[in-house]
């Protein structure tokens, strides 16, 4: 059973020896699509925002560190025999099992970036931050005391407000004084119209005495005639 064991392993190591010898031989160049798809990723990196760069950073720093449990050095030690064995085999096998896991490892992360959609949301962090920068107003910092965090913030806020209000106080103000400046005008024409027509009643008034006195002085035969 051992004889098989080792003629597999051997077998398998001399299959992996080939395929190697194989790879190196060619000596292929990249193709045309690797050299697209590493210009295309060289471009997407440039137009990453500050935060989305500093998190690939970590995510690939975060890997690096993680695949290290997956070294060389504790793989052979979990392996000890079958390094004995065949140790160009097993190479071959712990590079394999270090892609295979930085592969899943990176699928995952993808996968979990397109679902909390982390690209766009550092994207729009970067553009807040962009935006306060030509803000004017100071920018908030927590004190560590969240009373005075809370009373400070109400305090803002309402400060804000009373600006607001005394604009509009001013505004409905002005509307106001406009209003009066028309009613004040409109009540100067009625009580010019108002003088005139008392005016205009008296003089027909003082017509109407005059005349009826008149007629009174005036004998009959002169209206008779």
């Amino acid at each position: 059973m051992e004889v098989d064991e080792a003629a597999t392993v051997e077998m398998s190591n001399e299959n992996s020896a080939t395929e190697h010898r194989t790879d190196e031989s060619t000596g292929e160049r990249p193709t045309q699509e690797g050299v697209k798809a590493a210009c295309k990723a060289s471009e997407n990196y440039k137009h990453q925002g500050n935060r989305l760069k500093l998190y690939n950073k970590v995510v690939e720093k975060s890997l690096e560190k993680f695949t290290d449990y997956a070294s060389s050095d504790r793989f052979s030690s979990m392996f000890h025999q079958l390094y004995k064995m065949n140790r160009q085999m097993m190479e071959n096998i712990h590079k394999q099992f270090v892609e295979e896991l930085q592969r899943a490892i990176k699928d995952d992360i993808s996968i979990l970036n397109e679902e909390a959609k982390i690209e766009s949301k550092l994207n729009e962090l970067d553009k807040l931050e962009s935006a306060a920068r030509n803000n004017p107003d100071p920018v908030w910092r927590p004190s560590g005391v969240p009373e005075q965090d809370f009373s400070s913030f109400i305090i803002h806020v309402y400060q804000k407000q009373k600006a607001y209000f005394r604009r509009e106080l001013k505004k409905v103000q002005a509307e106001n004084a406009d209003l009066a400046l028309k009613v004040q005008a409109g009540r100067e024409r009625i009580a010019q119209t108002e003088h005139l027509i008392s005016t205009a009643a008296a003089e027909w008034e003082a017509s109407a005495i005059e005349i009826e006195s008149l007629s009174s002085s005036c004998p009959a035969e002169v209206f008779d005639g």
